[in-house]
Order: structure tokens, then sequence, then C-alpha cells
């Protein structure tokens, strides 16, 4: 059983930054694929970015690419999702989740582990 708790979210400015990180516990954490999701208010949860096992390939949804980027430790079983850029529509609640495999899986059904979530706020 994985354990995933998130951290760094809070209320920006539009073109601003934040830095969410996600800590994990209770498994051996290099097996397992990481992502991270965000679900806004009234929409389905969607997929944001994605890190395969040794931090080598990593995956961003369009609306993020190049203002995102993630990021791995497995030395501290930490994973990590700097947010630079930051607009409005990049508000909700931004969650943590682990599957148990090597690559990179976009859909919330391929993940076997989520945390509890990060509100991110980005006024305009």
């Amino acid at each position: 059983q994985v354990q995933l708790v998130e951290s760094g979210g809070g209320l920006v400015q539009a073109g601003g930054s934040l830095r969410l990180s996600c800590a994990a516990s209770g498994g051996t954490f290099s097996s397992y694929g990481m992502g991270w999701f965000r679900q806004a208010p009234g929409k389905e949860r969607e997929f944001v970015a994605g890190i395969n096992w040794s931090g080598g390939f990593t995956r961003y949804a369009d609306s993020v690419k190049g203002r995102f980027t993630i990021s791995r430790d497995n030395a501290k079983n930490t994973v990590a999702l700097q947010m630079n850029s930051l607009k409005p529509e990049d508000t909700g609640v931004y969650y943590c989740a682990a599957y148990a495999g090597l690559y990179v899986r976009i859909e919330t059904s391929d993940y076997d582990y989520w945390g509890q979530g990060t509100q991110v706020t980005v006024s305009s």
C-alpha cells in the first residue's frame, strides 16, 4: 500500500509560479510510474503530467507544455511539479498519483494510488 501526500498549493497571481511536491511512503517508489492530475470545479479530473520510474521519460498535457515540469527523486521518494507562467485556467485541486508499472500513463483509471489533493488558485 502506497501513501501519497501532496504539498505546495496556494493562491498565486496569473504569471506566477508554484512548486508542488508529493511524498510517497509504504512501497518501493522506483517501481511506480507517477503522475499529476487536476480537477476544476464541475469538471472531470484530467491528466497534467507523468513521469516514468527512472525520470528519464515524461509526458505533458498540451495545455501545460512548456510551462510545467515534472521531476522525481527516487532517493527521497518524492515527485514534484514545477508550475510557471500560471493561468487562471490552471486553477483546481491537484492530485499526485502512482501506478504499479514503469512507464507513463495518462488515464486516471490506470493509477492505483492517489493523494488527498492540494488546492491551486490562480487569480487574474
